[in-house]
């Protein structure tokens, strides 16, 4: 139960973020902000494949990036 609180917070704070530094107006909602940061996280991780567990500033960071690619890809293709 707390690994779901936890990726929906950490999923909210990347998203939050990704929105934030990613240039242009982005219009979602707060559900959809929390799925990008949890597919950015898996982006991420898909990318760096690192398989380390706990929480790493880099790791984060790289989650950012995944849901700015997200954002990017959904704006092109829709």
């Amino acid at each position: 139960m707390l690994n779901i609180l936890a990726a929906i917070l950490t999923g909210l704070i990347v998203g939050i973020l990704a929105r934030f530094f990613y240039p242009g107006a982005v219009d979602m909602g707060l559900l959809q902000t929390i799925l990008l940061g949890i597919a950015g996280s898996l982006v991420a991780g898909l990318v760096t494949h690192r398989g380390a567990p706990g929480f790493h500033s880099a790791g984060f960071f790289a989650s950012i990036l995944g849901g700015m690619v997200l954002i990017f890809i959904g704006t092109v293709l829709f």
